[in-house]
Formats: structure tokens, sequence, C-alpha cells
């Protein structure tokens, strides 16, 4: 049986709505102001919304801060038989890594969350946050598909790495959207989330932007090694656009993708890198090898035109 969606617009509408009767609940507070008390009223109603099993919050510009996202997540932690949660909150206030770490102490009771979405970009969350997130969603076992966008804070090498390397307790996990561009992981931060993919056995679809974190050749090539043992990818979205990538780098990422044997859809942007004739041929060999490929789209617009001699 479809359950029917309950859709607020109206905080004072939801908190005078009959909370325990709400299955599948979607409140819209976009733009509105919701501060850290609003947030904490708000939570407090959700808490009692124990037969929640779809949930979706679009508080994006709300003026919701680091408490009141504190506060969301000790709500969450009551709504236990939670299956679908989306959350979209980017805002001028900031959440910042008090903020993450609670949302991510409430998530890590609802550990029958199957599909997750976390829209968290622009938040000042760095490397705590980012490990406080990861060290949650270990505890969702039962995840398979996920999106967390982190782009355009801070969460660096160690953020990074240890975030997805948290994942691989979510045996169950077969798509995965992060999306991470602005963060400066740099060379390390792609060798680290190449290894911890690496141990997402059961991914098939993966997006994953890097856009503009100063990825160098060692980092391209690291992180093409790591995708070479997620044998089961068919889907792949990769964005290592804007970053410091030459010839070896391409190279390398060519010859891990080389290994992906089941993948039949490959999007790939390097452009902005440093990307010569030598390593657009190394890639070239590399993908050639996919045999089941059966669609490419690739985007190799360089800082200088690479020169193809005749």
């Amino acid at each position: 049986m479809i359950q029917q969606i309950k859709y607020y617009e109206e905080l004072e509408e939801f908190l005078n709505s009959s909370l325990l009767s709400h299955q599948v609940l979607h409140i819209n507070l976009t733009g509105l102001y919701i501060d850290d008390e609003g947030a904490s009223g708000l939570g407090s109603a959700l808490s009692n919304c124990i037969n929640l099993t779809n949930l979706t919050l679009d508080l994006d510009f709300s003026q919701i801060g680091a408490m009141g996202a504190s506060c969301l997540g000790s709500a969450l932690a009551n709504c236990i038989n939670l299956s679908n949660f989306m959350l979209n909150l980017q805002s001028d206030i900031y959440i910042g890594d008090e903020g993450a770490s609670g949302l991510g102490s409430g998530l890590a009771n609802c550990i029958n969350l199957s599909n997750l979405t976390l829209n968290l970009g622009e938040n000042q969350i760095s490397e705590m946050g980012a490990l406080s997130l990861g060290s949650a969603l270990a505890n969702c076992i039962n995840l398979s598909n996920l999106t967390i966008n982190l782009g355009k804070n801070n969460i660096g090498v160690k953020g990074a790495s240890g975030l997805v390397s948290a994942l691989a307790n979510c045996i169950h996990l077969s798509n995965l959207t992060l999306w991470l561009d602005g963060n400066q992981i740099g060379a390390m931060g792609a060798l680290g989330l190449g290894s911890s993919l690496a141990n997402c056995i059961n991914l098939s679809n993966l997006t994953l932007n890097l856009y503009f974190n100063q990825i160098d050749d060692e980092g391209a090539s690291g992180l093409g090694s790591g995708l070479a043992k997620c044998i089961n990818l068919s889907n792949l979205t990769l964005d290592l656009g804007d970053n410091k990538i030459g010839n070896q780098g391409a190279s390398g990422l060519g010859s891990g993708l080389a290994k992906c044997i089941n993948l039949s859809n490959l999007t790939l942007d390097l452009g902005f890198n440093q990307i010569g004739a030598i390593g657009a041929s190394g890639l070239g060999s590399g993908l050639a090898k996919c045999i089941n490929l059966s669609n490419l789209t690739l985007h190799l617009q360089q800082k200088q035109f690479i020169c193809f001699g005749l």
C-alpha cells in the first residue's frame, strides 16, 4: 500500500499536526527564517514521529547553524524506522563541525536507512566533521543508496579518505554519489579515496566529483588503482576537472580503469589539467581495454591545447 505524502511549507502547521500519524513526510522550509530555536522546535516534533519511514527536509538558507543541526540530529535518533531520508541544508550561517557531528550522532541510530541524501555543501565542515559523519554512517549497514554533498567545505586529506573508509561497513552499498569539489584533498586525499573505495566491493554505480582539489599525477594514478578493484562497477561518473593532472596521471588513471571489466557507462571530466598528447594516448589505451564499455563521455579541454603529432 502506497502511503500518502504529508507536505508542509509552514513550521507551525507541522508542529500542530498529528505527529504520530506521519509515515511519509516532506517539510519544505527553504528560505524561511528558521533559526536554531526554530530548528529545536522542529527537532522536538520530529522526535515524536516515531512511525516515520520516509522523510525529506528542505532547509536551505533557513538560518540554521550548528546548534540547530545538532537538535535535528537528536530528533533523528528517535526515528528508528526511517528507511529513506533526504536533508538539504546549505545556509549562510554554516553548521560547521559541531553541526555535522550532531547530525551524524543521530543518523548512527537510524540503522534501517537504505536510502540517504545529505546536501551539506558550503558549511565550513572540516576534517573532524567529515570523520564524525563517516563514523556515524558506518552504523547504517543497510544503506544501498547514498548521496553526500560536501562540496566547497574544507575536509582535507584525512576527512575525505576517512569518510569513505567508514563506508566499507555498508556492505549493501551499490549506489554512491560523492561531491567533494573544492576541498583541497590533494594527492594524498585522492590516494586515500582510491584505497577506501576499493573496500566498497558491491558498488555498481559511482559518481565522484573531485573538481578543483589540487590532485596531481600521483593522486590520479592512486585513484585509478583503487577503482581497478571495484570490479562490479558498471556506471562511473568521475569529475577531475581543474586539478594538476599531467601525462603520467592520465595514463595511470587509464590503466586503473582498464581493469574495470564490467564498466558499461563512463563519463570522465579531465578538463583544465595539464595533459598532453602522451597522456591522452595513455588514457585512450587504457579505456580501449574496457571491452564492455558502450557509452563514453570524455572532456579533455586543457589549460593548454593537446598537440597530437602527425
